[in-house]
């Protein structure tokens, strides 16, 4: 029977296998990086595109490219030694990250950047390329669902005399009234409208109303107004 393989032998073998790094195949890295890169601006790519949040950020969006490809040559390191990998771990552990993430969705990419960059730095191109595929494909198609409809908050503001033309209007929408404020002078009505296609000419209409002081139209994500 062979002799039994402790974790001190398997330690000292692994600092003995830091040699290897004399025989990295730059080739492999290269192949590595710019897979890595492409999919990283695949990421970037489809991000800007489906983006529909308030304020689009150019440097939040560039990490993702970063991030894909860091995370490669951090597998590409780790992979070829253990204790490496076990230095890694513990380096990694103590990053925290402060950033506060407003759309679950930026989760996604961000889980999406790290799995390619895994995939790319273990030589799994197959499974990184196809998957990337996938992901913007059902990514694509998910937000023209979401344009095709979208929630809306209407603000009214008219008086008494306009409340004959405003409900005429209304009754051609399919709304839902959220809230309705009764002042001295005028009254106030948030109500909840879906569109399609960004039609938005009832609004100029109702705003012509006599006795309608404003009309407000705001996009509605479910969180916060737009």
């Amino acid at each position: 029977m062979g002799e039994s393989l402790n974790f001190q032998d398997l330690f000292k073998k692994s600092m003995l296998h830091l040699e290897a790094f004399r025989s990295v195949s730059y080739t492999d890295v290269l192949i590595g990086l710019i897979a890595s890169f492409g999919i990283g601006m695949l990421i970037f790519y489809i991000y800007k595109k489906t983006f529909r949040g308030v304020v689009y950020s150019y440097n939040y969006n560039v990490t993702f490219v970063l991030m894909t490809m860091i995370t490669a040559i951090i597998i590409m390191t780790i992979s070829t030694n253990i204790v490496l990998s076990l230095g890694m771990v513990g380096a990694l552990s103590i990053v925290r990250f402060r950033t506060a993430v407003k759309d679950p969705l930026d989760i996604v990419y961000m889980f999406w950047a790290i799995s390619a960059g895994i995939a790319t730095g273990a030589k799994m191109y197959p499974v990184a390329l196809v998957g990337s595929a996938a992901i913007s494909l059902t990514l694509l198609w998910l937000s023209r669902r979401k344009v095709r409809e979208q929630p809306y908050l209407l603000i009214i503001r008219h008086t008494e005399e306009a409340i004959t033309g405003v409900r005429t209007q209304l009754r051609k929408l399919n709304y839902t009234l959220k809230s309705k404020t009764v002042r001295k002078d005028y009254i106030e009505m948030t109500i909840e409208i879906r569109l399609r296609d960004d039609n938005t000419a009832f609004v100029n209409v109702m705003s012509a109303i006599d006795g309608v002081l404003d009309v407000s139209l705001i996009n509605y994500t479910g969180d916060y107004a737009q």
